[in-house]
C-alpha cells in the first residue's frame, strides 16, 4: 500500500498505526491519572471512533465527562504532520494537503466536526477517503498490489508497535490500553491470561482485572447495536 499510494501521487506517506500509539499512549496516561488521582471519574471511556462519539453525544450526553480526551489516530497524525514534521522538515502546513485512509466513512465527518479538529492551525486532515474509494483508484489507474515492491512508510511518522496494530481487531483499543496502563501503573508486563477475553469476538464482553490491589472493571462492545443495549444492562443494574 505505501508503493501504491506514491504511485498514485502522493510525495509523503505515514502510517495510521503510528497515531495508534500515540492515542494508546494518551489514553493509558489518562487512565493511571484518574486511576491514582481521581478514581470518583470513573469510568473512562474511549474516543476513537468517531461513531461512538457521536451515539453517546446524542443519545447518551450524560456520559460525556466520562470521554477521553485522545482523539483518533488519524486526527492526532494529522496535528504532528502539520505542527512537528512540518517544522522539522522547514515545510509551510499551509502548502501540505494531508489524506487520511479509512475504512469507516464516519471518518468523513469527524475531520470537520469541531474546533479541536484544527489543533494545529490548520485542518489537521484535509481529506479523508474510504478504502473502498481507494480500491477503485487503484483499479482506475490499473496498479496491482500484488505486483508492488513493498514499501516503507516515511520516519518517523511510519514507526509502530504492537499496541498500534491491534486497533484493527474488535476490543483492540481496550487492549492495548489495559497492556499500557497496566505497565505505566506497576511496572511489570500485564499477564495474557488477564484479559484474553476481551480481543476478537462479537457481542459485549465483560471481565475485570486487578490492579494495584483495586479491582477494574471493563466493558468491550462490538457494534452501536451492542454499545446501546450495554448501556441499557447497566443503567438497570
Amino acid at each position: 500500500m505505501y508503493t501504491a499510494l506514491r504511485e498514485l501521487g502522493f510525495k509523503y506517506v505515514f502510517d495510521t498505526n503510528f497515531g495508534a500509539d500515540l492515542t494508546i499512549m494518551e489514553e493509558a496516561s489518562e487512565f493511571v491519572h484518574l486511576f491514582k488521582e481521581h478514581p470518583e471519574k470513573f469510568p473512562l471511556i474511549t474516543t476513537c471512533c468517531p461513531s461512538w462519539v457521536d451515539f453517546l453525544e446524542k443519545f447518551h450526553s450524560d456520559l460525556i465527562p466520562q470521554f477521553s480526551s485522545s482523539k483518533s489516530p488519524h486526527q492526532m497524525v494529522g496535528t504532528m504532520v502539520k505542527t512537528y514534521w512540518a517544522e522539522k522538515l522547514g515545510i509551510d502546513p499551509d502548502k501540505i494537503f494531508l489524506v487520511s485512509v479509512m475504512p469507516c466513512t464516519a471518518k468523513k465527518y469527524e475531520i470537520v466536526r469541531m474546533d479541536d479538529m484544527y489543533a494545529s492551525g490548520h485542518k489537521d486532515v484535509d481529506l479523508t477517503i474510504t478504502t473502498r474509494e481507494l480500491a477503485r483508484m487503484l483499479k482506475t489507474r490499473g496498479i496491482d498490489l500484488a505486483k508492488l515492491e513493498d514499501g516503507v512508510a516515511d520516519n518517523p511518522l511510519g514507526e509502530y508497535s504492537g499496541a498500534g496494530t491491534i486497533f484493527g481487531a474488535t476490543g483492540g483499543v481496550m487492549e492495548a490500553a489495559l497492556r499500557t496502563a497496566y505497565f505505566l501503573a506497576t511496572g511489570n508486563e500485564l499477564p495474557d491470561p488477564k484479559i484474553d477475553f476481551v480481543r476478537g469476538g462479537k457481542g459485549i464482553k465483560k471481565g475485570k482485572i486487578d490492579i494495584l490491589g483495586k479491582e477494574i472493571r471493563i466493558g468491550v462492545a462490538s457494534g452501536l447495536g451492542e454499545c446501546k443495549q450495554a448501556h441499557e444492562r447497566d443503567s438497570r443494574g
